[in-house]
């Protein structure tokens, strides 16, 4: 009891607080023996609950601030293990995941993580930079063609705005929106070059700085015109004489949290559609809008797609779908395919199913303070072409250090953006980055990385288009620089085009003098990155499982120079008729003085040094993704000379001449200049459905996961099958042919009526060889079909003297084959005096609620909002309030508890129950 004053409110006072109370801090929850609980049995952290009923309960986390709508997925781990990607909530700050039978194997180590960053408070404390020594790369030499300058054409500007289209999966229309530029003066038909943005927020309130997910947009807002953030991109092309659209997706954007895939199928068929429109102008140009009847002719034989960020990997499932069509009933688009698609630009581009179509020439942008999809996953865009397909086509990944992610849409930059926007790397005044904040040597301001962008994006145009060969130096790791793009530091590397061999840590290579590491493996002597590494490597960007087969690289560590680390392929490969050896390598970010001699040695045990190589680290920190390969490249006029038989080349050396240090080899190649001609294969095409089924009430039946193959030939895929609860996978190397059953995997579903979770049984497909990847996950869900037990509350102990324990017990009429969480709260008393924070157990209430008793104040103002669980198979769990004894004398004193919604707000059909404490004499 409050000494001061007596607490005694009014039932009227008590109904006018609850209606005008804000939200309450959420306490920890009290230790459980159910496997819900974590392991230092006390309860889930802070902002976490269990919710929900009837089969529909959610693993819930509130963030204390608002988590700005981005590109890059948020995801619920325990660990290194992914439990799924939650549904956000409108606040921007709840975000839900469905149990599906994640809790049987305990939630332990909750994480909140996006493109593999932290955003849960775990996170917060800064661990130090890392980053002794940041400098800028040198500056390369400027190449003898500068894409980035502006050509002879004016420009004319304009937009079109069709009917909105209906896609699968999406409740809403999409809109057809776009944005034209297009050569004005320019005779013949001429390229295409389509654009794409990526999930940004829709709709923003002018005059404020207010935006939301809707859409359509609710009265008093507008859309956001993500589509016009590529004007200088398009005017640049279009003055070089390229047709240039850039179309709306917010329809998406406000829905995709609802697909499996994140909106990859969505944005494909959205961009097909466009497509197909501009098809049949070309064709009867009097039926188009007036800005593309002003406009050269499109040829549409011809076409770029470029997407940012969530576009990126939307354009790739474009150019998937248009060689390999996808299965009809997900698809938005039904009609043929007119036109060819003859490169990509990914810029910050997701890869959530590390599915890159392998015969696509592709140019990724990777931003070094991309503050978003910051763990810069579109480096899969090159590293998952290597041994599919070919091989022919360009794969290339350009690194701009001191680009963030936003920035090269200028409606997603501030002072230029119509609608509120940010710079998505953040900044800290008390921990400011020394590689990415704003005025860092090595960052770039908006205009500067903008520029540098749309130099770039005009080089892949006129690569993979205009067919320009003097503009590869720019982007197949030769280490030139656009002028156009200064004073932006680039580097490049690539695989595909006229490289031939491969000594590919994969594929039964055998390592000795060093470590062959996997990219994705929770144990750290397995790993090729540990995992307590400040910073992180876009090559080892995690995917759907802790652990996976076939992504590996070499790592080399040494403490004295001499000793050689060799891989030695499973069998010997082909090296003639290149010039250099190009190898992919990279060491520790702001690292310098790494030195290597590279030597080949052939099958007749022929060997030869064919150079130096001296690797510098990137500017880094514990932010960025700065592990990154670099291409190094040396002659083989030293082998040639030397006699060796290069056709049949055994193995290569890196023999390490600094005194110490560590490295990784992701690759080596023979190298030749130029562009060879890229005809796509006909491929096997693999796409995961899923099946919905009640468990039933008795019985056991057997279904399968459902997987379309279709296509041509015969390919590898790896199958990862996902074990419910626990996630951890097997996999499996599937040989599959179109219209075969080659990915079989039965799901057995034994019937009960007890009440439980829904069950999910995935499986994740990657391809391997000459194959393709659509819908990479899917699977089996078993719905509960039983109901939740009713939870009651009933005193077991409701009057004692002080010194006593109050009980109250939560009970079921049958147990469930889960825990069942449900939230009590104390509420104000409603007449008489009221138990104060120094009645009860310090302790107890520390436990309780996460408050001090001092200042004391009533018990009901120390938000005393707790959950409680009844573990799995029992019928009942015990709140107790242990009271304590003191010398002064008192009236009467009580606590009100009541059961509550997830909301704290009391249930209206439950009885509030009366705990009394009576003065001891």
């Amino acid at each position: 009891m409050i000494r001061a004053r007596r607490i005694c409110v009014t039932a009227v006072a008590v109904l006018a607080a609850l209606a005008g109370s804000p939200g309450l801090a959420q306490a920890q929850q009290p230790p459980s023996a159910g496997p819900l609980s974590v392991t230092d049995g006390n309860g889930l952290p802070p902002g976490w609950r269990i919710d929900g009923k009837s089969g529909a309960r959610e693993l819930v986390w509130r963030s204390g601030r608002t988590v700005p709508t981005g590109d890059a997925r948020v995801e619920f781990r325990t660990g290194n293990r992914l439990l799924g990607v939650p549904k956000p909530a409108k606040d921007g700050r709840t975000f839900r995941l469905p149990l599906d039978d994640i809790g049987s194997a305990g939630l332990t180590d909750l994480q909140v993580t996006a493109a593999g960053r932290r955003l849960d408070a775990a996170a917060e404390e800064p661990r130090g930079s890392g980053a002794h020594g940041v400098q800028l790369p040198a500056q390369a030499p400027a190449n003898g063609v500068d894409p980035g300058r502006s050509g002879p054409y004016r420009t004319v500007t304009g937009g079109y705005d069709l009917a909105p289209v209906r896609l699968p999966g999406y409740a809403t229309p999409v809109e057809m929106r776009a944005q034209v530029v297009a050569p004005k003066g320019a005779t013949g038909s001429r390229p295409l070059v389509l654009f794409l943005h990526g999930r940004h927020s829709t709709c923003y309130k002018p005059g404020t700085e207010n935006d939301s997910q809707d859409w359509p947009c609710t009265d008093g807002y507008k859309p956001i015109p993500s589509e016009k953030g590529y004007l200088r991109d398009q005017q640049l092309l279009a003055s070089q004489g390229y047709v240039t659209v850039s179309i709306a997706a917010n329809g998406i954007n406000a829905q995709d949290w609802q697909a499996e895939d994140a909106g990859a199928q969505a944005r494909s068929s959205l961009v097909r559609q466009h497509l197909a429109r501009w098809a049949e102008w070309s064709a009867h140009r009097a039926t188009a809008p007036a800005v593309v009847r002003a406009a050269p002719k499109a040829d549409l034989s011809q076409v770029l797609l470029v997407g940012h960020s969530r576009g990126g990997e939307g354009v790739n499932r474009a150019a998937m779908d248009s060689l390999y069509p996808p299965p009809g009933a997900e698809d938005g688009y039904r009609g043929p395919v007119r036109w060819k698609v003859r490169g990509t630009v990914l810029i910050g581009p997701t890869i959530f199913g590390q599915n890159p179509v392998a015969d696509v020439p592709s140019v990724t942008l990777l931003p070094g303070c991309d503050g978003d999809v910051s763990d810069l996953q579109g480096e899969d865009f090159v590293d998952g072409t290597r041994g599919v397909s070919r091989g022919t086509a360009l794969h290339s990944a350009v690194y701009m250090v001191g680009a963030n992610h936003n920035f090269f849409n200028s409606e997603w930059t501030p002072g230029e953006a119509v609608a509120p926007a940010a710079d998505d790397f953040g900044d800290d005044p008390e921990h400011r980055d020394p590689v990415c904040s704003p005025g860092a040597a090595t960052r770039l301001t908006a205009k500067q990385q903008h520029k540098a962008g749309a130099t770039y994006i005009a080089a892949a145009a006129r690569l993979f288009v205009a067919g320009d060969d003097r503009v590869l130096p720019l982007l197949d790791g030769s280490g030139r620089r656009a002028p156009s793009a200064d004073p932006a530091r680039v580097l490049t590397h690539a695989v595909g085009g006229r490289r031939t061999g491969g000594f590919l840590p994969d594929g039964g290579a055998r390592v000795t003098g060093a470590r062959l590491c996997s990219a994705v493996d929770p144990n750290p002597a397995v790993a090729c990155l540990n995992p307590a590494t400040l910073g992180s490597s876009p090559h080892f960007a995690w995917w759907e499982t802790e652990k996976e087969t076939g992504r590996s690289a070499v790592a080399l560590k040494w403490s004295a120079p001499g000793t050689p680390a060799r891989v030695t392929p499973a069998k010997p490969l082909s090296l003639h008729g290149s010039r250099k050896l190009a190898l992919r390598v990279f060491v520790p970010p702001n690292t310098t003085g790494t030195k290597f001699d590279v030597s080949v040695t052939d099958s007749a045990g022929h060997r030869a040094t064919l150079g130096r190589v001296q690797p510098a680290g990137l500017p880094g920190s514990e932010r960025t993704a700065s592990y990154w390969a670099q291409e190094l490249r040396v002659p083989l006029t030293a082998a040639t000379r030397a006699g060796l038989d290069l056709r049949h080349v055994k193995s290569l050396a890196l023999t390490p001449r600094s005194r110490s240090g560590k490295a990784w080899l992701m690759d080596a190649w023979g190298w030749a200049p130029g562009t060879p001609a890229v005809k796509a294969a006909a491929l096997t095409r693999v796409d995961v459905g899923r099946t919905l089924v009640k468990e039933g009430d008795s019985g056991t039946r057997t279904y399968r996961i459902p997987v379309r193959i279709s296509g041509h030939g015969s390919g590898q895929v790896r199958v990862y099958v996902i074990e419910p609860g626990s996630g951890r996978a097997k996999s499996k190397l599937v040989t599959v042919r179109p219209g075969s059953h080659a990915i079989d995997v039965p799901v057995q579903v034994k019937g009960d009526t007890v009440y439980g979770d829904d069950v999910q049984h995935d499986i994740a497909v990657k391809a391997v060889h000459n194959s393709v990847v659509g819908k990479h996950r899917g699977g089996l869900t078993v719905e509960n079909d039983d109901p939740e037990p009713v939870v009651t509350l009933s005193p077991v102990v409701d009057r004692v003297a002080e010194g006593g324990t109050l009980t109250w017990r939560l009970s079921v009429d049958a147990p469930a084959a889960v825990d069942l969480w449900q939230p009590v709260r104390v509420l104000p008393v409603t007449e008489g005096a009221e138990l104060s924070t120094k009645d009860v157990d310090p302790q107890w209430l520390m436990d309780s609620s996460g408050e001090q008793p001092d200042p004391e104040r009533r018990l009901s103002d120390a938000s005393l909002w707790v959950w409680l669980t009844i573990p799995a198979g029992t019928t009942s769990t015990d709140f107790v309030t242990p009271t304590v004894r003191d010398q002064l004398a008192e009236p009467t004193e009580s606590m009100r508890l009541a059961l509550t919604d997830r909301d704290a707000r009391p249930l209206p059909d439950r009885p509030v129950l009366t705990g009394t404490v009576l003065d001891q004499p």
